[in-house]
């Protein structure tokens, strides 16, 4: 086939390719890397040329991603970072030092994946081919290290072709059961199947039995070492400040006092916890404590406790299951414990129980649910999540589009009031969209 011309052409080709993110498979009957293996070695195994961090988990990935991204870049290092979903445009998911790829780098990636996809024993999938331009292009770059965070579980993760030095479990909770568990024990053992011989395994989660079976995997995987968060690393202390969070760390190399997280919620100096016990199994050594405070200082992750307006307080938040609601409304009752009216915007994906993802939230003050429908095939409808919120005493109303939504939300609080958007980052994602085009001052990167 002829070079791709042009970016619009180039994810016109992408999204030509069957997009699981969209689809919502149940269990697939034989999960394979085959096709991202071939890939790879029609690539020249790309991935082989850079150490990298492979971060997998419930939830906390992205934010972990982007706190040890900018440790590793606060000690000097060309970092790639791969991420998803994207808040945006898709260039968001492959950055270099925190900056996307261009377009023309991006058409010119894509290009050459539809050129070798003719020689692939099977048609890939869009994750695949994303995951293959982000390794193909981290190459190109010669960046020093990759952060790469998984797509769903671990195990058939098309980013497991990695040989990750550090593999980091953040917590294993309830998610894509329809595809991982059903059980917690199942999930943690899938997701520690990106462990690698030799590897330092980082472990947030601390329940005693999933921790265990984690320990099982990675020592059958040949891993040189597990660090366990409560064990040989920890959040000591943490204290709601300015801006985000005062934290204070604990690692097998030392101990870093008084470091702002500016990332709102308790749950992110737990992240931080991961963050830089993987720097430091990265590097095989302690960090200067004044670079540790210089990168975490540095740390963005938009779409998560993101402050977008004030007077009424916006807020969007990416919590997509019951573990997130349940971070997120413990983050209202403490970081934004506001005098007003609280309103949530909400919308979900199917497969999601909208009472136990509200519960959380009319327990910390929600008091009415503006539902909508995430802009995917795979939308739960509005007027569902309505009658959820009905049914645990919230009053509830049904918009049309997010962007009405957060209009209808708006108008139902004051200045001294709060607007939180949730419960999917499509919604998150378009909520961040009418928000940038509000009237009133706007926050955030």
């Amino acid at each position: 086939m002829a070079p791709l011309a042009s970016l619009a052409e180039a994810l016109a080709w992408l999204d030509a390719h069957i997009d699981y993110e969209a689809t919502a498979p149940s269990r697939r009957a034989l999960p394979t890397l085959a096709r991202t293996r071939q890939l790879m070695t029609l690539l020249g195994d790309p991935q082989a040329s850079y150490p990298s961090v492979h971060l997998t988990g419930t939830n906390g990935k992205g934010s972990t991603a982007a706190m040890t991204t900018a440790l590793l870049g606060a000690m000097g290092l060309s970092v790639g970072t791969y991420t998803s979903p994207n808040l945006a445009r898709v260039n968001e998911r492959l950055a270099r030092a925190g900056e996307p790829i261009a377009d023309d780098a991006f058409t010119e990636v894509l290009g050459t994946l539809a050129l070798l996809e003719p020689l692939l024993d099977e048609r890939p999938t869009r994750f695949e081919l994303l995951t293959a331009a982000a390794f193909a292009w981290f190459a190109e770059e010669a960046v020093d290290a990759a952060v790469v965070e998984v797509g769903v579980g671990g195990t058939w993760d098309a980013t497991n072709v990695l040989a990750a030095q550090v593999a980091v479990l953040t917590n294993i909770s309830y998610d894509h059961t329809d595809i991982l568990g059903p059980t917690l024990e199942g999930i943690a053992a899938d997701k520690a199947g990106i462990v690698k011989p030799g590897s330092t395994v980082v472990v947030g989660e601390t329940d005693a039995g999933l921790v265990a079976i984690i320990r099982r995997v990675a020592d059958e995987a040949g891993a040189a070492q597990v660090w366990v968060r409560g064990e040989e690393f920890d959040c000591t202390a943490n204290r709601l400040a300015v801006g985000g969070r005062l934290v204070d760390l604990r690692t097998p190399g030392g101990s870093y006092p008084e470091l702002l997280v500016p990332l709102h919620g308790a749950h992110q100096g737990l992240n931080a916890a991961c963050a830089l016990a993987a720097a430091e199994a990265f590097f095989g050594a302690p960090l200067d404590e004044e670079v540790v405070a210089d990168g975490l200082a540095a740390a963005r992750v938009p779409g998560r406790l993101e402050v977008l307006g004030r007077r009424p307080l916006c807020l969007v938040d990416g919590a997509h299951n019951v573990a997130g609601t349940h971070a997120l409304a413990r983050s209202l009752r403490e970081d934004f414990a506001m005098e007003g009216r609280r309103v949530a915007v909400v919308g979900m994906l199917g497969g999601r129980d909208p009472s136990a993802m509200l519960a959380p939230l009319v327990g910390a003050g929600i008091g009415t649910v503006v539902a909508c429908s995430p802009s995917s095939p795979r939308a739960l409808a509005a007027d569902v999540v309505a009658e959820a919120a009905l049914s645990l005493g919230a009053d509830a109303a049904v918009a049309g589009s997010v962007a009405e939504a957060v209009d209808v939300a708006r108008s139902l609080v004051d200045e001294e009031g709060l607007v939180v958007v949730t419960g999917s980052l499509y919604v998150v994602a378009d909520a961040r969209a009418a928000l940038r085009q509000s009237a009133g001052r706007v926050f955030g990167s």
